[in-house]
């Protein structure tokens, strides 16, 4: 076997062993150089990159922890009209009259837009009544029943108002009989 190695050239057995040790050692150097002048040249670039994480990782916790509090968001101010009590017969069967009690109160954004609402109430009020005859029990049944209810009274009162908006109209009490 060792004959076999001194047979085999200088150049064969470093090819074998992975290369010539210079070599490796010079392309070490050159990567190791190329490290350290661009982590030289770039040290301040990454001090400052550093430096800007931080403060952007403050600026958030701030705003996550701080500036930002979902638990006591501040509601909109709100101004509210009672509107006076209604009470409609609905579109029932003949023989058994049903009756709806409702009293409404209107939200709005503020004082100017009730203002507004004040000189059109007759309008509003035959609004509603026209509405609220043409229901049905069965209209009014469920939560889906209300929402659409409320959605229809919005919708006539802002049309009566225009071009001010209410943001809601609220029911204090509904009564079927």
């Amino acid at each position: 076997m060792a004959d076999a190695k001194a047979a085999l050239s200088k150049a064969e057995v470093d090819e074998a062993e992975g290369g010539e040790p210079e070599a490796k050692a010079s392309v070490i150097g050159r990567i190791k150089g190329l490290f350290g002048r661009l982590l030289g040249l770039n040290k301040f670039l990454l001090i400052g990159a550093c430096a800007a994480l931080v403060l952007v990782a403050a600026g958030g916790g701030y705003i996550v922890f701080l500036g930002h509090d979902d638990g006591a968001k501040a509601a909109p101010k709100s101004v509210f009209y009672d509107l006076p009590d209604m009470t409609v017969n609905l579109a029932a069967s003949p023989e058994r009259p049903q009756y709806l009690r409702v009293k409404i109160t209107l939200e709005a954004e503020n004082k100017d837009i009730i203002d507004a609402v004040k000189p059109v109430m007759p309008r509003v009020v035959d609004a509603f009544q026209v509405h609220l005859r043409e229901l049905r029990v069965t209209d009014l049944e469920g939560s889906a029943g209300l929402y659409r209810l409320r959605e229809e009274l919005t919708r006539r009162v802002n049309l009566a108002i225009a071009p001010n908006r209410i943001r809601a109209v609220l029911f204090k009490e509904i009564v079927v009989q």
